[in-house]
Parts: C-alpha cells; structure tokens; sequence
C-alpha cells in the first residue's frame, strides 16, 4: 500500500461512499456492471460517461477525477487488449470510487491504491484468460471498500482543512504525495501570464473548462490546481483558523461571501453534463471542469473562459489558447449564437504580480518531464528545443511586459506590498521602492523568507525547520517573520521533481527535491494570497455595505482612477469586469460600475477629477 494511502496512524482514509466498476459494450454501450454502495440510496447513473470520456481509447492507462452530484471521485482507465469478437481488439473499463461530502475531499489518496488494485484484478484476468471478471473476482474491490468505506461523521479527519502548511508540510502525514497542489508551479509555466486571467475568474467565481485530448489526467489535475488559488479565500471565514489580530487576513472576519465554499471542480463532464453545467452555474459559487468533447467550443454559453491545451504541444512549442466567452446582440426572433469566443491572453496590470511569480519560478527552476505534467496528448513525444520565435505569443508577450514597464514604470517595484505581507502589516502597501534586489550584502546574496514576497523559495540546507518556524500556515500563518537566509547560486538545483512516482524515502536526493517542491508551492500559494488580501481589503474601503457590515442594496459608480488604486487596468475591460466579479460575491448586496467613458479615462490619463 502507497505511504500516501494511509494516514499518521497508519490507516487508510475512511472517505468513500461507492466503488463501482465501468466498461465498455460493443452493443449497449457505456454502463456500470458492478458496484459496492454504503447506501441503496446513493444513485450512479451517469457515471458511466464521466469516467470513460470520448477519446480515452486511444491510450493505453490514464486517470480521471469527476463528480457525481454532491461526491467527488476518481477513477483508473485501463485499455485492455482483448481477440474478442465486436470489441475492436480493445475492452475499455474504468475502476473508480465516490467521496462523501466534505469540506476539502481529496480523491487523489486513493490513486495510488486505485492503480494497484485494478491491476491485481485485471492480472488475475489475464493470467486465467478470462475477459469478463465474475463475482468472485471482485473480491480484492471488496476489501478495499470495507478498508476505505466512511464509517464516522468526522471522516476520522479525512476531509477537514487546516491551511496550506497542514496540507502540504504536514510532518505527522504524507498527504503532499500525489496532492494536485504540488503542480502549481507546472500550471504557471504552461499558462505563462495567461495564468493570472485564470485567476481573476477562480476568485470572481466564473464558469471555467478546460479542452484536452487524451490522456485526460493532466487536465483533471489542473482543474484542481486552479480552484487552489483561491482556495484559502474563499472558504467561510468560520472554517479557516484565523488570527483577527494579524493586520493581513484580519479583514476575512468581515468578508462574507454569497457562497463561503471553494469554487467547484467538476472534472471531467461530457456532453451528457450540459445540464450538470448549467445548473451549477446558476448557484453562483462558479466551477471549473475539463472535457475532451470539441463539440464544446461551439457552445460558449455554457462556460465563461475556456482553455485550450491542445494547442500547446511539444512540437508546437507554443501556449495554450485562452477564449473569452462574450455574449453578442441578437435581433428579436433570431436564433443564431447567443455568445461568442474571443481569444485573449492577459491585461498589461498581470505584470506586476507575474514578474513576482515568475521570480520564484525561477529560483526554483524545475522543469517536470512527467507526462502528467504535460498538458496534451503529445506525452511520449521528446521536447525539441526550438527557437521562441516560432511562437508569435512568446513574442507577443516579451513585448507586452518590455512595453508595461516602460509606459507604467517599475511594475515590479512600483508596489510590493500587494504581493508581499512584510512585517504582518499593510501599512507598506503602495510603497516605492527602486528597480532591483532589495537582498544584497557584501555576504553574497539572500533568499527573502517569510513577509518578503518570495516566502521560503529553495535554498535553505534545512528547508523544512525553516517552513514551520516561519509561520507559513495560510490563511492563519503569521507573516510577521523577517529573516534571511544565506543562499548561492548553486543552492537552487535544476532537477526534475518526481511528483507522479512513490519515490525513495530514503534517497536524500528525492526528499530534498520534494521539499524544494513543497517550498515553491507554499511560495506561490502566498504571493496569490497576499495579492488578494490586498484587493479584498481595497473593497472594503470602497463599499460602504461591507465596512459596515450591514447589507445594502445599492449602486456605487467609480471611475478608472479606483481601478489603479486596485492594481488593476483602467483600460482593461477584463479588469472591470473582474472588479465587478468581486462586488457580487463580497458586496452584501452592493454593485459595483466602471464607468469608461473618455471624459473618465482623460481625466485618469491627465490627472483630472
């Protein structure tokens, strides 16, 4: 059994609700034909689809994670080779299971058994060259059911949520191993700067899917990568333990949003989810799914943003393909499309935090070459090294951050504080400080630690004492700490992070590359953090409901000079919109209106008003 399986006390996780088995018939198509249920109660119907997506018979083994209803789950392909007649060559079967609700459930700790599991049963298959499994065969299935079937209203813990240091640096247990979170750094150097237009709709709660050919696991992973962003804001402030007395998350008492729960991660959904999608889309709380069903793209009113990594492949060299979904006039009685895709990267405000991000991208320097790091279909193929002038978007991109900084300034100097939480305090935000390495002495120079905008990048020898005495619990951690430590060059070692294998434990190399893993996620998640610390406290100022904390129904105008004071574009019709986002979930009843006319924009140019 997998160390992540089981917990500090060495039992599985005792989450599940249903095990279930899918397949493939020449004749009936996709269908369930065997179950184990906690209760008669509980309905599988459907899941038959979301776990064998169209696509997934062209690769051999692939992972999927889904929803069926209120539950999470997740589920092993396996592409069989069979001489039957009618099946082509190939039986395609999926062996999955259901979580029970919970407020942070986590399906990956069971991957690792899930894989091994099924390839016991289906071994035994082989060996006997038996194809369809009797009764007796699923015998192994029920053990682990009884092992891992949820027998407590606590879950013994199992889907609790105690901040990102708990999740991801948790001495007592190994629930990093096999955690999606750990992926955070590879989803920003496959979105580049377009990564944080990703953001802004995970905290503005919009409707996000994600197209992907097979194998679909990389997809599934980051879908929950980017519900991660947010996370930790977006909880009910009651569920984080958070300290009212630190100056940065001391406005999280007071901020209540419509819907106090993380952004839905749906997983994978076909076309049979069409009403799944829109349903959960109504409720506000906003979702993010991936597909391989193309037909999506011709249905831009089911989504909000729509990502798709199939244009980004190792022999393209090139960025996934942002769309915007945008709804377009109709004239009475037509029936033409109601919205329309629009392509888009990011706005010129994203500089400033992803010159933050990508700085630490760069201290900790790891390219995975696993292939559930790669976002496409393409993962067998090698990663030729090609000039970056075959994309046009690199390109486009270089010039976009060359020409920010020249029209606005020092856009990484121009205000840390929004990415940084320097001494616990916001007293700081919206400082000047000079372009350049605030950390040179004539020691050499020093990787900045908790408070300092890149918290607990790589470099320390004893990396993992410096994570739980800088007080890196989020939201709750104390971002007070204002210590140095020493660093060199030679200190950020460009490895390749094995995320996806059990690795050694005891291979000092392993562990060290794991916890400068560890260290960037903790670094990333804080800077995201901080840069939404500050736009949500920026709100409270601006609305007078929630300062108050009496609900209101009301209307406040601003003009694109406010928008600046958020750190965001005053020509970016995005960022209005994002702004807009934000007043609907935090307001209490307050809406917010940019108002863009050229009267505002001539007086924010010129200084006027």
């Amino acid at each position: 059994m997998s160390i992540d399986a089981v917990d500090s006390r060495g039992r599985a996780p005792q989450d599940i609700v249903a095990i279930f088995h899918a397949s493939f018939h020449p004749t009936k198509g996709n269908l369930v034909d065997w179950c184990l249920k906690a209760s008669d109660d509980l309905e599988l119907d459907g899941v038959e689809f979301s776990t064998l997506p169209s696509g997934l018979h062209l690769v051999d083994r692939d992972v999927v994670y889904f929803t069926k209803d209120t539950h999470s789950g997740v589920c092993v392909f396996r592409r069989r080779r069979t001489a039957e007649q009618g099946h082509r060559g190939f039986r395609l079967t999926s062996l999955g299971v259901l979580l029970v609700k919970s407020t942070r459930p986590r399906p990956w700790r069971h991957v690792a058994a899930l894989r091994a599991l099924a390839d016991s049963i289906y071994l035994s298959l082989e060996t006997r060259g038996v194809s369809e499994p009797s009764e007796s065969d699923w015998g192994p299935a029920r053990v682990f059911f009884e092992e891992r079937k949820v027998r407590r209203a606590d879950l013994s813990g199992a889907g609790e949520w105690y901040g990102w240091s708990h999740e991801l640096d948790n001495p007592d247990s190994e629930l990093s191993r096999f955690n999606p979170t750990m992926h955070l750094s590879h989803l920003l150097r496959i979105l580049g700067p377009s990564a944080l237009t990703l953001y802004k709709h995970v905290l503005g709660r919009r409707r996000i899917l994600i197209y992907t050919l097979p194998p679909v696991e990389a997809a599934c992973i980051l879908c929950q990568v980017a519900a991660d962003i947010c996370y930790a804001a977006q909880l009910d402030p009651l569920t984080n333990d958070i300290n009212e007395n630190d100056p940065v998350t001391q406005h999280y008492t007071r901020l209540k949003g419509k819907t106090q729960e993380g952004i839905h991660v749906l997983g994978m959904v076909t076309l049979s989810d069409l009403d799944k999608m829109d349903r959960e889309g109504k409720t506000g709380r906003g979702w993010v799914a991936c597909t391989t069903d193309a037909i999506f793209m011709d249905k831009p009113s089911y989504y909000d943003l729509l990502i798709d990594l199939t244009t980004s492949t190792p022999s393209k060299t090139s960025r996934p393909t942002l769309y915007l979904s945008k709804p377009q006039p109709q004239p009475p009685g037509s029936k033409g499309p109601t919205h329309r895709l629009t392509v888009f990267r990011f706005t010129w405000s994203d500089i400033r935090l992803w010159n933050e991000l990508e700085r630490i991208l760069q201290l900790d320097g790891d390219q995975c070459a696993r292939p559930c790091c790669r976002p496409s279909s393409e993962a067998d193929a090698r990663n030729k090294p090609s000039s970056s002038w075959t994309d046009p978007w690199r390109i486009y991109e270089d010039v976009c951050i060359v020409c920010a900084g020249l029209w606005m300034g020092s856009w990484r100097g121009n205000s840390v504080a929004s990415y940084s939480t320097g001494n616990g305090s916001l007293a700081n935000w919206g400082s000047i400080r000079l372009e350049g390495d605030d950390d040179l002495t004539v020691d050499g120079t020093f990787v900045r630690n908790l408070g300092m905008g890149i918290e607990g990048c790589p470099g320390s020898p004893n990396s993992k004492g410096m994570r739980r005495s800088s007080g890196m619990t989020l939201p709750a951690g104390n971002a007070g700490a204002d210590r140095r430590q020493p660093s060199s060059s030679s200190a950020v070692t460009r490895s390749m992070p094995q995320l996806c294998s059990n690795g050694d434990d005891t291979d000092p190399e392993t562990n060290e590359r794991r916890d400068r893993q560890i260290l960037t996620t903790l670094a990333l998640l804080q800077t995201f953090h901080a840069n939404t610390s500050f736009q949500l406290s920026r709100l409270i100022d601006l609305l007078p409901s929630v300062a108050s904390g009496t609900p209101e129904i009301s209307m406040i105008y601003i003009t694109p000079k406010d928008m600046v004071s958020f750190e965001l574009g005053p020509l970016s019709s995005l960022d209005a919109r994002y702004l807009e986002w934000l007043a609907d979930e935090y307001g209490a009843g307050t809406q917010i209106v940019v108002k863009r006319g050229w009267k505002d924009l001539f007086g924010m140019i010129f200084g006027f008003g």
